[in-house]
């Protein structure tokens, strides 16, 4: 099974931000981030898993670690998708071609993963 653990920041809310994802597989460890200039830390959260299942092939197995309540609840618990319906069309055609397990996680309690994904998405937001 690949996890997945994402992050996404926003400096401002809008504002510049970055998402980052850390891909591990085995003992194959990938991470990979990204920025926006005007954005939203709900975009920049559900980006980090897009462009993390992006890296994954079809029909794989894989455990997506989140510290987004946002995502994690409206992929679990069919939370309403008022906004950002756009990336929410994205991930369920990925989703839809993966089987896919979610987990939140708590934010900032030491999850080594976690906490790389947190500082890829800081970073990629602060060198905007």
């Amino acid at each position: 099974m690949i996890h997945i653990y994402t992050d996404g920041s926003c400096l401002g809310n809008p504002g510049p931000g970055g998402w980052g994802a850390v891909i591990v597989e085995k003992n194959n460890t990938i991470e990979i981030c990204g920025k926006e200039i005007d954005t939203t830390n709900n975009r920049m959260e559900i980006s980090a898993v897009i462009m993390g299942l992006e890296y994954t092939k079809e029909h794989e197995r894989i455990k997506i670690f989140s510290d987004s309540q946002y995502v994690i609840n409206t992929m679990t618990k069919n939370w309403k998708r008022k906004a950002n319906l756009d990336l929410w069309e994205k991930l369920d055609k990925l989703v839809s071609k993966r089987e896919v397990l979610w987990e939140w996680v708590r934010g900032h309690e030491g999850n080594f993963y976690n906490e790389k994904a947190h500082n890829l998405a800081y970073k990629s937001a602060m060198n905007i």
